[in-house]
């Protein structure tokens, strides 16, 4: 049998072999919170793609080494093949843009094929991508071909990111169907906390590799290809699904949950009905509203505050000399790093908040809230040069960027059911990729041209937040429209835990069984998971420092 072949039957089989779904399928006394361990393995390593900026310095100087080879006239299409010109940064932050892009339209695309197959086969092909693709562009940078890095990490790794990002969704719901939001929040908490472990983890290795043959880029990525592999294979290997007709122990439906139990819309038909489009809508403005602003929030805090970042007030940025702009840059990073510790945190919050107040009401809070901090508080703080003002309002609308993308898996599984909620969670995710290229396109057309006019630095953002907060309004109007699903279109066979058939010794059928005592093994799996992202926020938090020391 040829590769091919292989590779097409292996990705096509449902049944038999190690990885088929039916291999997975947990016993009815089995311990579900080993799942979400299994979920953050999987999203804390995939989530480094938000971290791949801590490679772009060091490789804009991979043959200068110490000063960077730089050849004018450069352009993109001789950048991809040169041996000789170092990179510029704008070269490599393409490889940003491939992820973002890949990620929501292989999402889509696998999305089906990942309910058919289960979470681990799903599991096991992100990690393939998703390390494999960062070997090969290991290996396109010690050969300095930037075509290999973007086909690798952008592209190859890009599918492992959107079907890795996705595989634990339907999964978790499944699971958790008492604790939707808290469950999926969890797991996409570890993505935006990936990059918080492995951006110092990469800095401390790039730190021991370099020397004055090279920058210690390529070796690093080949470590860290190695950890995510052996990270996310396990991860994939420890999911199950529940089996048909389970439920927790002593839980029963609300009544209100109309489309949580008993009924599911197909997925053929879901990308058809108004609700997908007005949820894809609400992700679309809310991402786009904080993407572009959170991307270049160290310089927006330093152009606006200047000299009141480094105790000398009368300084405009534009004055700054060296150590003083090293100063601001490093009161920038505590910036970042704060917004990052909140977003990761509104992820877990505002999820498990939505268990209580529902998903349409706390969209609804998020998206009001986020409008009124852009739109009066933002503005004012800025304006006043109130620093710790304008910074918790950012903390908020951080944290509300995370907490709308932990909380729409759980929306999605109200709105449709949970039978194909991964597959439409993945096409979903097309909404994400274009809020990648809109959201940023928006920040900087408007920010160039203020500076292009000539406006001073720190007046240049306030009306760039009045347009966000636009965004944000038009985004709490399309969720007042969120209705249920008409009821010609719900299918009435039951939305079984399992969406694959199971034979009758392996189902639940209707009986909540109290869970085996795993007290030890939950432990365990929590801790591989827990000490590494512990580590990776107090990294942060200690960055983060330096910016209440300005206050």
């Amino acid at each position: 049998m040829s590769l091919k072949v292989w590779v097409w039957e292996f990705m096509r089989s449902e049944r038999g072999g190690l990885l088929a779904r039916n291999r997975t399928i947990a016993p009815v006394d089995y311990q579900r919170w080993l799942i979400p361990p299994c979920a953050l393995a999987i999203h804390l390593c995939i989530g480094m793609a938000y971290g791949f900026s801590v490679f772009w310095l060091p490789l804009s100087r991979a043959i200068g080494v110490t000063n960077p080879i730089v050849c004018q006239n450069l352009t993109l299409l001789q950048a991809m093949t040169t041996t000789t010109c170092d990179w510029r940064v704008s070269d490599l932050t393409w490889t940003y843009s491939l992820f973002f892009v890949v990620l929501g339209v292989s999402a889509a695309v696998w999305g089906g094929w990942l309910e058919r197959v289960g979470p681990r086969k799903a599991g096991v092909v992100a990690a393939c991508c998703w390390a494999g693709g960062m070997a090969i562009g290991a290996v396109g940078v010690s050969i300095h071909q930037l075509w290999l890095l973007w086909l690798g990490a952008g592209l190859i790794g890009g599918i492992g990111l959107g079907i890795g990002y996705i595989s634990p969704v339907s999964t978790l719901i499944k699971w958790f169907p008492d604790k939707r939001g808290m469950a999926t929040g969890m797991a996409i908490m570890g993505f935006g906390g990936g990059a918080l472990v492995g951006s110092p983890l990469a800095d401390l290795l790039m730190k021991h590799f370099a020397g004055a043959a090279g920058v210690g880029v390529w070796q690093t990525m080949l470590v860290l290809a190695a950890i995510y592999l052996v990270a996310m294979l396990a991860g994939a290997f420890g999911y199950r699904v529940p089996p048909a007709n389970w439920t927790p122990s002593g839980w029963t439906a609300p009544p209100r949950a109309a489309m949580s139990t008993g009924t599911y819309v197909d997925l053929k038909d879901a990308h058809r009905t108004p609700q997908f489009w007005l949820i894809w809508t609400i992700l679309l403005l809310n991402v786009s509203a904080s993407i572009g602003i959170i991307g270049i929030a160290s310089p927006m805090v330093q152009e606006i505050f200047a000299g009141r970042l480094i105790s000398q007030p009368d300084l405009t940025f534009l004055q700054f000399d060296d150590v003083q702009k090293a100063a601001a840059a490093a009161v920038g990073a505590g910036f970042v790093g704060l917004i990052s510790l909140f977003n990761i945190g509104g992820r877990f919050f505002w999820a498990s908040i939505s268990d209580r107040l529902g998903r349409k009401s706390t969209y609804g809070i998020m998206l009001a809230l986020g409008a009124a901090l852009y739109g009066t508080i933002a503005p004012w703080s800025a304006g006043n040069a109130v620093l710790p003002v304008f910074v918790l309002s950012f903390a908020f609308i951080a944290s509300m960027y995370g907490g709308g993308f932990a909380t729409v898996p759980a929306y999605l599984a109200d709105t449709f059911g949970t039978r194909f909620v991964g597959a439409i969670h993945g096409r979903l995710l097309t909404a994400w990729s274009v809020a990648g290229v809109l959201g940023p396109l928006i920040v900087t057309t408007m920010r160039d041209a203020r500076v292009a006019e000539g406006a001073p630095r720190a007046s240049i953002y306030p009306p760039i937040f009045l347009v966000l907060a636009g965004l944000l309004v038009l985004g709490f109007v399309a969720n007042i429209f969120v209705r249920p699903v008409a009821a010609r279109l719900r299918v009435d066979t039951p939305d079984l835990a399992s969406s694959d058939s199971v034979s009758a010794d392996v189902s639940a059928q209707g009986v909540a069984i109290t869970p085996r005592r795993s007290g030890l093994a939950v432990l365990l799996a929590w801790a591989a998971v827990g000490l590494p992202l512990l580590w990776g926020l107090w990294t942060t938090a200690t960055k983060a420092s330096a910016l209440f020391a300005t206050w």
